[in-house]
């Protein structure tokens, strides 16, 4: 693994700690305006200060984002196809890593969809990127996508998933926690961050924080747990305190309740 590639890693998986906040905010390249991320610019500067990284999309990141930020970026270059349309699993690569370099991004990820019709073309446009990604120094984060017409939330399908990210070649998976988590962790050789998923409430998302970290997961990738809380900055503050500080979910809730001023 040559500097650049090493250097760029370094900068979503914090050295200090090993681990990674990262904010998720490109669902709208296949939801559109998304509820509380219809105008990015004033959901996600006021949350960056607290991420480690953010995964947004390139035409997000030019529009909306401050250049002076000191985040690292996770490029989301798969795409396609929306929520509208008639198969989500049918993506491509939308975006170059050339131009993921252009835009100083750390990282460039993207879905796959194993057990999909198009399971195929998603593992190989993962192979592909990886391939490109390989030639510049920039590192690949797979995201294991599910859904209805995929296999079920359990270790044994997200293990299946983040193995075979992980054998093609990526740097860091992305996946769903479910029971038996540690066994998905143990049989994935590269670092696995936990996706928030739909908003839950603040407690059960902090619990989710703390059950994935105490598994084994190098952090997570939240987004709509964190920006359609009606307190987003304690709530990230408070995955924060989970993530780099070993909090429990009870302290990390302490802290929300605190900081928002919750009886």
């Amino acid at each position: 693994m040559d500097w650049g590639l090493r250097n760029r890693l370094s900068r979503i998986i914090a050295p200090g700690t090993g681990r990674s906040v990262m904010l998720a905010v490109d669902h709208g390249y296949f939801l559109g305006p998304t509820s509380r991320l219809e105008v990015p610019r004033k959901t996600i500067m006021p949350l960056a200060p607290y991420a480690d990284s953010i995964m947004l999309t390139r035409g997000v990141l030019r529009s909306s984002i401050d250049p002076s930020i000191l985040n690292s970026i996770v490029l989301r270059v798969s795409g396609g196809t929306s929520i509208v349309g008639e198969d989500l699993s049918n993506e491509g690569i939308i975006t170059s890593v050339e131009d993921a370099l252009r835009l100083n991004a750390s990282g460039v990820a993207l879905s796959i969809f194993v057990g999909s019709k198009h399971e195929r073309q998603t593992l190989l446009a993962l192979s592909e990127l990886v391939n490109e990604g390989q030639k510049h120094g920039m590192p690949v984060l797979a995201v294991t996508a599910v859904g209805k017409e995929l296999g079920k939330k359990d270790a044994r399908y997200m293990s299946l998933a983040c193995r075979i990210a992980a054998e093609i070649g990526a740097h860091i998976v992305k996946t769903y926690y479910c029971d038996g988590f540690e066994k998905v962790v143990e049989s994935c050789p590269v670092p696995v961050v936990v996706a928030g998923g739909t908003k839950i409430p603040e407690k059960d998302a902090l619990e989710l924080t703390y059950n994935a970290i105490k598994a084994g997961a190098t952090g997570v990738d939240m987004g709509r747990n964190i920006w359609q809380s009606d307190n987003p900055i304690p709530m990230i503050k408070a995955v924060r305190k989970i993530v780099h500080e070993d909090a429990t979910a009870k302290e990390g809730f302490e802290l929300y309740r605190k900081l928002s001023k919750l009886k």
